[in-house]
């Protein structure tokens, strides 16, 4: 298990995260739980109903929806819109390495959200990057 300086560091690297002060972190950071998988685990499912998302720390992981697939690896989160809107998931996710990830739940993230103005602002700034990659302009 990852001391709370070390998980720190790991969410700086987070783009979520990147404008948020260490003690706020160091706060959030003492939520996370730590889940490891081994390539071809499966670390989400399309479909299923829950209340969290993943950062990844270490390794790589696949995505795979009907219409694209693509990589991610540390510093980059899978899963953030069941914490902004729990609906089915819309991709299902596989460890392509040995990958380790923190955890982040709902209700922890709501009150990071409702305390700290550059977690929300960092939560706009990826889901704008993430539209305009996904909705490129037309030439």
């Amino acid at each position: 298990m990852l001391l709370t300086v070390e998980r720190v560091v790991c969410l700086k690297r987070v783009s979520l995260f990147e404008r948020t002060p260490d003690r706020v972190l160091a706060g959030l950071a003492r939520t996370l739980d730590e889940d490891r998988f081994a390539p071809g685990d499966t670390v989400m499912s399309e479909g299923a109903v829950e209340d969290w998302m993943f950062l990844l720390v270490d390794g790589r992981v696949r995505v795979t929806r009907s219409d694209r697939e693509l990589e991610l690896g540390p510093g980059e989160v899978v899963g953030e819109l069941a914490v902004l809107d729990p609906r089915p998931r819309t991709a299902t996710v596989t460890a392509v390495t040995d990958v380790l990830a923190f955890r982040l739940r709902k209700a922890d993230f709501d009150e990071a959200l409702r305390s700290r103005p550059e977690v929300a602002a960092g939560v706009i700034a990826e889901l704008v990057r993430r539209l305009r990659e996904s909705h490129p302009p037309a030439t």
